[in-house]
């Protein structure tokens, strides 16, 4: 007798964080996991800073963070904001401040006023008996304007006297640990004793949000579960200088994928070096296609599409894809405006009918377009009942307005007609 699979939340028990609200999204405590993005523009320039988080925003980023490196940056902030707000685009923005954020925000209480969080590393934000100092003032600007703070450790600027200290402890006590795993337990503390200082400052709890980046997969894992081990503040996920393309992308995938099977992550983004020229919305893309994935969240509608093989000489099943695929993308904006719940559709596009059938079947609305020697006919199945067959030299565009169609009967003005 086969044995009854455990639901996939029972799988993946999510680790109890602590909710954090950054403007008007929740962090942690429950909430489905966020995707976050950083704009790589100049803040000064505010009509490029704003294009940049308005599409980051369309693409689906619930959380935009900005470089806020100089006085000319601070000062756009507020300007930046307030255009967002004519758009409509109300996306959180985050500061990410680096050695000079606590004069900065003092110069610029618009600014500090203006974002929904602050970003601060411990690494930079002030070296040897400055360091707690500036730090102390940054946490005491977030609690006077009520903002959250992100205590963000990366590998690449990592506390060096920490690190010092316990690299020389660890060789002192004889310690078979190395280099490597001093590295990670200096990273972790870092993020921890930071905490702690900001609570001591007055920071609730409720208001931090840490995270701990480095670039190596194994590092990532490493860090992040000690870190979850350790503390229950909400946690940000992201491997640091992931790179470009499918290495970035895979890399990425791999690290927070097991960490958010463990249930370890309350926001996440994936740090992809853009190509040259290349759209900065992709990596929201990936960000929201490996939780859709791993069935954590719905984004968009599903494209289940035939890989191809030598029953499928014909394209029309690859081009009817993509087509299917470029039109939801382009359209989601829009429909998730009018029509609610149109993330949770699934299409199928499958080219011969090994499968095809099948998997149309399972879909909301699916075709199983004619193979090598089949019979040139395309049966269309609509909620798991075959609904039409399709034949002649136009069945993508009428399998294209069988979908229009179908998302409007279930989705839009036909399903309150029905009701």
């Amino acid at each position: 007798m086969l044995s009854q699979s455990p639901p996939v939340d029972q799988l993946m028990p999510r680790r109890a964080s602590i909710g954090v609200m950054v403007g008007n999204v929740a962090v942690g405590g429950g909430a489905p996991v966020v995707v976050q993005s950083m704009t790589n523009t100049d803040t000064a320039d505010i009509d490029a800073t704003v294009a940049q988080v308005a599409a980051l925003h369309r693409a689906g980023s619930e959380i935009v963070r900005i470089t806020v490196d100089r006085d000319e940056a601070a000062a756009a902030v507020p300007r930046i904001r307030e255009r967002l707000e004519r758009l409509g685009v109300n996306v959180p923005l985050v500061g990410d401040f680096h050695y000079i954020g606590h004069k900065l925000l003092a110069d610029h209480p618009a600014c500090a006023e203006a974002l929904a969080k602050y970003r601060i590393n411990p690494g930079n934000v002030g070296f040897r008996e400055k360091r707690d100092r500036q730090f102390g003032a940054i946490v005491e600007t977030a609690i006077r304007h009520d903002k959250p703070v992100r205590i963000g450790v990366n590998w690449g600027s990592l506390d060096q006297e920490l690190l010092t200290r316990l690299m020389d402890e660890n060789q002192a006590t004889g310690s078979k640990l190395t280099a490597t795993e001093v590295m990670r337990e200096a990273i972790v503390q870092s993020a921890l004793l930071s905490a702690d200082l900001a609570e001591e400052i007055g920071l609730p709890r409720e208001k931090i949000i840490l995270s701990a980046k480095v670039s190596q997969v194994q590092d990532l894992i490493s860090v992040y579960v000690e870190l979850a081990r350790r503390s229950d503040h909400a946690l940000h996920l992201g491997l640091t200088e992931a790179g470009m393309g499918s290495k970035g992308i895979v890399a990425s995938s791999a690290a927070m994928g097991i960490l958010l099977q463990q249930g370890i992550g309350d926001t996440i983004r994936v740090s992809l070096t853009p190509e040259p020229g290349g759209d900065r919305t992709r990596e929201v893309q990936v960000a929201q296609e490996l939780l859709q994935t791993m069935g954590f969240r719905q984004f968009v509608p599903v494209v289940a599409a035939c890989p191809g093989c030598g029953r499928t000489t014909s394209t029309v099943f690859q081009e009817l894809a993509r087509t299917i695929q470029d039109d939801i993308h382009a359209n989601m904006p829009e429909w998730r405006k009018r029509y609610p719940g149109v993330e949770e559709l699934k299409v199928a596009v499958m080219g011969c009918i090994v499968n095809g059938p099948g998997e149309s079947k399972h879909a909301d609305i699916g075709i199983s377009l004619p193979g090598t020697g089949e019979t040139p006919a395309a049966p269309v199945f609509i909620d798991g009942r075959k609904a039409v067959t399709l034949r002649g030299p136009a069945i993508a565009a009428e399998f294209q307005k069988l979908v229009a169609d179908y998302i409007e009967q279930r989705f839009g003005n036909g399903r309150a007609a029905a009701e």
